[in-house]
């Protein structure tokens, strides 16, 4: 008999093997796609020699996660790749404001009258960043705070919603990269928590950047799959689980999977009825003949680009896809370029990029038209640059994962308590009601995003299940 069984190859379903295959335990993973990888993957989607990844892209989590830094991934291929900036934002009058490495860069992209506040904002915390990005993506329960006075003061400024935080400027230009940094979870800029949201992301960038892996995401998938059978533990792909009877017997089974498949799975009812999805995506992954245009310069050496005119137009695009059954007229995008930084990702003199913008939940419709006139609001002539597109709406991005249910790329609405207390209130979100059956997908804390955390924390209270038995 196995110690554990994961169901689920992804991030978090590769590292919580890993975990328990460190500590001596027997592990083996069953995933029901043909590669590992879940949203941390690379594949040719539009034309031969153009790697695109079909989701995550720019690991600003991944590279900053304590679970991922204490891992030998490098070992095992993995290498990241810094642009020159993490990521822009750019605006209509050809101007951009910038995320940099350096704090002070960042300030005086935002103008004279937002540099000091931000940075009195950031510097508080980045000296204690390694610490309290392990207290703010764990649990009292699986880590005791290292540094609960920091973190304290962490809440104070980030549990309130980020149009509070955003107060505290002048300008435009700074609230507008700060509710495009809320927006990348897809949390209504009034929410619960969603200051802590768009702060992290800064702290990240500032302290380690926004980096891409070499090769494409799967680079990651793959360094962690492979330290897991140096370990001894087992991958097997192509292997659909649609019952806990179909897994080979087992003292725990760990599920990387959205709320609502291990209810069916594991015969769990309505234990999560109540759980709620978000808003999907629509992504284009594009083969371009050149770089994109941008009229603006910040963006040309920028991984990521956050396409909003302004606070007001990101904030009314998130309200149309969290309230309405219709798409935003003027999407607010995110766009990474991941071959600005690794040219090895496309043909010689080619390009891979890839946008998508937020929509209601099981929309059905067709972004391409306000993506591409977004786009060719900052960078006229996009279109001219495209070679091949390969386009995915929620009902195919459900297909090519099933935790994204609707579309819904943070396995679950990032809003209200559900932002902090998933998928359920409770003080063990990890358990369930049988207790041999775990869940460590990013519908339990911290969350959304490339990191492994969810799976690292889930682990713990695994072998510790496994140790009292």
């Amino acid at each position: 008999m196995l110690d554990a069984v994961v169901v689920g190859a992804g991030p978090n379903g590769l590292t919580a093997a890993v975990e328990l295959a460190r500590r001596g335990f027997s592990v083996a993973v069953f995933e029901a796609q043909g590669t590992v990888g879940g949203g941390a993957r690379t594949e040719e989607l539009t034309l031969p020699g153009f790697r695109h990844d079909p989701c995550s892209a720019a690991h600003p989590l991944g590279i900053n996660s304590p679970a991922f830094r204490h891992l030998p991934l490098e070992r095992y291929g993995l290498e990241w790749l810094h642009p020159g900036l993490p990521m822009a934002h750019p605006f209509l009058d050809g101007s951009a404001a910038v995320l940099s490495r350096s704090v002070g860069e960042t300030a005086a992209s935002f103008g004279a009258r937002d540099a000091g506040p931000y940075r009195r904002l950031v510097e508080r915390f980045l000296p204690r960043w390694d610490t309290l990005a392990r207290d703010f993506m764990s649990l009292p329960l699986t880590a005791l705070p290292r540094d609960p006075v920091t973190l304290a003061r962490f809440g104070l400024v980030g549990l309130p919603p980020s149009t509070w935080l955003m107060r505290r400027f002048s300008d435009d230009r700074a609230k507008t990269l700060f509710a495009g940094l809320v927006a990348h979870v897809m949390a209504p800029l009034g929410g619960f928590a969603t200051g802590a949201i768009g702060l992290v992301f800064a702290l990240a960038a500032h302290a380690r950047g926004w980096p891409v892996a070499r090769g494409g995401s799967q680079s990651i998938s793959d360094a962690l799959a492979a330290y897991l059978q140096d370990l001894g533990g087992t991958v097997h792909t192509d292997y659909e689980v649609k019952r806990l009877d179909d897994l080979p017997p087992a003292r725990a089974y760990v599920f990387d999977t959205s709320p609502t498949a291990l209810a069916r799975i594991a015969g769990l009812g309505n234990h999560y009825a109540n759980y709620r999805y978000g808003p999907g995506v629509f992504k284009i992954d594009y083969a371009l003949d050149g770089p994109v245009p941008w009229t603006a310069e910040a963006p040309r050496r920028a991984g990521t680009v956050q396409i909003g005119a302004d606070s007001g137009e990101i904030g009314a695009a998130l309200d149309a896809a969290y309230g309405t059954d219709r798409a935003p007229e003027r999407p607010f995008l995110i766009t990474v370029q991941p071959s600005v930084v690794d040219p090895g990702r496309a043909p010689a003199g080619k390009h891979v990029f890839w946008a998508y913008g937020h929509v209601p939940n099981g929309w059905t419709g067709d972004l391409t038209d306000a993506i591409e006139r977004q786009l060719e609001r900052f960078a006229p002539g996009f279109r001219d640059r495209v070679l091949a597109r390969a386009t995915a709406g929620p009902p195919e991005l459900a297909v090519r994962n099933a935790n994204y249910v609707g579309g819904d790329i943070s396995s679950g609405a990032v809003s209200g308590l559900q932002l902090l207390l998933r998928p359920k209130i409770s003080l063990f979100p990890y358990s369930t009601p049988h207790p041999a059956v775990f869940i460590c997908s990013s519908a339990t804390p911290p969350g959304p995003g490339v990191h492994g955390m969810s799976g690292h924390n889930a682990a713990k209270a695994v072998w510790r299940r496994l140790r009292q038995r």
